[in-house]
């Protein structure tokens, strides 16, 4: 288990990175396409959803959500990621949403750090992004 350090420009900063973004995105989407088949159907994302418990938590405290308020939430999310309605999420869709969702955290964050306990394993976009800025520094020492 680490520490990281990051802020809004660290995000910003790995997201404008194309080839690392890109290939992170890409990776993580080969790996919530079940079934191979080049897209990501509602049952997929919602199985990446719940792994996640990101709708299922307030700042990780367990939340009682009655199971229809819950269907409601994951449907909405996944719309947002189907921007053309075919019922299906391509990679280019979920590309596209990545990108808004990383950089509405990048400006959420500022300029304010904060601090991030992270597994050594952990595979997350923030995780990565701090990655990123420290080989940029040590590069640069």
């Amino acid at each position: 288990m680490g520490v990281i350090i990051i802020d809004g420009s660290t995000v910003r900063d790995f997201v404008n990175n194309e080839t690392h973004f890109k290939t992170s995105v890409d990776a993580q989407f080969q790996a919530l396409d079940a079934n191979n088949d080049g897209v990501l159907s509602r049952s997929e994302m919602r199985t990446a959803f719940q792994s996640m418990r990101l709708l299922e938590t307030h700042f990780g405290v367990d939340t009682a959500m009655p199971p229809e308020e819950l269907t409601r939430l994951y449907d909405s999310v996944f719309l947002r990621f189907d921007e053309d309605h075919n019922g299906t999420v391509d990679l280019e869709e979920f590309r596209s949403e990545m990108k808004k969702i990383m950089l509405a955290i990048a400006d959420g964050l500022g300029s304010s750090p904060i601090q991030m306990a992270v597994e050594d394993d952990d595979q997350s976009f923030l995780k990565k992004a701090a990655d990123l800025e420290a080989a940029k520094i040590s590069e640069s020492s």
